[in-house]
């Protein structure tokens, strides 16, 4: 049997020597009479701590590496752990039903809402069948399709943004990549029903903003959320991918950091190892403040809603100079 091999970083090789001691211990045990539980136990409390160590002190550039990880959980696993009776919808009635970007409805609780995301692969073949993630124009047309929906049977959206960017080949340009990412930015400014958006994992440049215009921006903890990848950044400016370390901390896409600067509203604690460690403890997190965040925005009126959503953006990059 195949085993599907799980790449390490770097920063947890520490913690899979650990693991990997304590398994040793395990078969110690199988094959003597040796007692050796409380050692054992050390080794569990040493693992949880060099964890916690760990994952306190993550550079953004580690995050990044992190929430690209295969094992991590994608639109459809949070779909299927958030709402009940939940149906995916297909294609923008234009000919095309782009599968890096998926939508369907379903029930929040007892609320009615229509669901949108990105869908990146579990592996090498689903991950070119959905483009790793990367939406075409189609993509956005079916996006947006969904959203006019929901906006004329009254459903509140919810957007999981995980996308390095839109699709920038040849074909996309042709069909007009600008345009509908263009048109989808100008609509949902113009919705009067709720908009939540939530950065799951990687949340990349424009073909992020596709699906990002919200009342309420939520982002997971080891998430990031960025104009452009740090190595596309170093690229420009240093002419060196090399400098990407540099360039993540220069772009402030941590969680934290966008929270400070107001680019974000909510920031969901993921279980310790991200959330791909425990994906029903993570979608239960986000469960709770998705619950909180919509009854709160329910309430408001649909005009002040429209208003705060553009107030939010337009302060967005405003700074003081003496």
């Amino acid at each position: 049997m195949n085993e599907k091999k799980t790449l390490v970083l770097d920063f947890l090789k520490p913690v899979v020597e650990l693991k990997n001691q304590v398994i040793h211990l395990n078969d110690v045990i199988s094959t003597s009479s040796i007692s050796i539980s409380q050692e054992l136990n050390l080794f569990q409390q040493e693992i949880t701590n060099l964890k916690q160590d760990i994952f306190a002190c993550l550079s953004p550039l580690e995050r990044l590496h992190l929430v690209r990880q295969a094992e991590r959980p994608t639109t459809l696993d949070y779909v299927s752990y958030l709402l009940d009776n939940w149906i995916e919808l297909h294609g923008d009635r234009n000919g095309a039903d782009d599968p890096a970007l998926v939508g369907g409805i379903g029930k929040l609780g007892q609320q009615s809402v229509v669901f949108i995301g990105h869908q990146r692969g579990k592996d090498t073949k689903e991950n070119v069948s959905r483009n790793f993630g990367m939406a075409s124009p189609g993509g956005y047309r079916k996006a947006l399709r969904l959203m006019r929906y929901a906006e004329r049977f009254s459903l509140p959206i919810i957007t999981f943004v995980d996308t390095p960017g839109a699709w920038a080949g040849i074909e996309a340009e042709r069909l007009g990549q600008g345009e509908a990412i263009a048109m989808n930015l100008r609509e949902m400014f113009s919705f009067n029903v709720p908009i939540i958006c939530t950065v799951i994992g990687e949340g990349g440049s424009g073909g992020a903003l596709g699906i990002g215009i919200g009342d309420s921006i939520i982002m997971l903890e080891h998430a990031v959320y960025t104009v452009a990848t740090p190595e596309a950044c170093a690229a420009i400016l240093w002419k060196n991918s090399q400098e990407s370390p540099e360039a993540a901390e220069a772009l402030k896409i941590t969680a934290s950091d966008l929270k400070v600067l107001g680019i974000i509203n909510k920031i969901v604690a993921e279980p310790l190892g991200g959330a791909q460690a425990d994906p029903l403890q993570a979608a239960q997190n986000l469960k709770e403040v998705l619950s909180t965040e919509l009854n709160s925005l329910i309430n408001l009126p649909a005009a002040d809603r429209r208003n705060e959503r553009y107030n939010k953006f337009r302060k967005m990059g405003t700074f003081y100079e003496k």
